[in-house]
């Protein structure tokens, strides 16, 4: 399988980096099938951090992994996967630990939504239903050095 992570450097050996950032599947190496989202979020990376190129590094995971990680995958963005975002976006997820996490990304159309449903201006059903109509990429997030050493670099790219 090939994956991509969008980056400001070239990032041939990836590693957890332990982070304050609360993301949606909780700290780890965030990587995607869709090259058009790492694109774009290497782009916001170089913007924000002001240095660096935007660059797409580019990966080929042995999916034997699957088999040998722990593995949480979600099939669509449902009402388990709302909880286990928002824990984890709000620092509180307390539950099993994956190696690997695979499942939609809540990408800034997402964003919008989740935070008027923790406004309270929609409700639960109503995000759920506004999630499916969204388009959204997917993630697969590596929370481990074991998970990490099915994921090989093959190159990157500066765009």
């Amino acid at each position: 399988m090939i994956l991509y992570h969008g980056s400001n450097i070239t990032v041939e050996k990836p590693v957890i980096i332990k982070s304050d950032r609360t993301l949606d599947f909780g700290m780890g190496f965030y990587t995607t099938t869709n090259i058009l989202q790492a694109e774009n979020f290497c782009r916001k990376v170089a913007d924000r951090q002001k240095c660096g190129k935007p660059t797409v590094n580019v990966y080929e995971f042995d999916e034997s992994g699957f088999a040998q990680c722990t593995l949480l995958k979600f099939e669509n963005p449902d009402g388990k996967w709302l909880d286990f975002v928002l824990a984890n976006r709000r620092g509180e997820y307390s539950g099993k630990e994956y190696e690997l996490v695979f499942g939609a990304v809540a990408n800034d159309n997402v964003y919008q939504t989740l935070n008027l449903f923790t406004s309270g201006i929609i409700n639960r059903q109503q995000t759920l239903d506004a999630l499916k109509i969204k388009k959204l990429y997917n993630q697969l997030v590596f929370k481990s050095d074991h998970a990490l050493s099915f994921l090989h670099f093959t190159e990157a790219k500066t765009i």
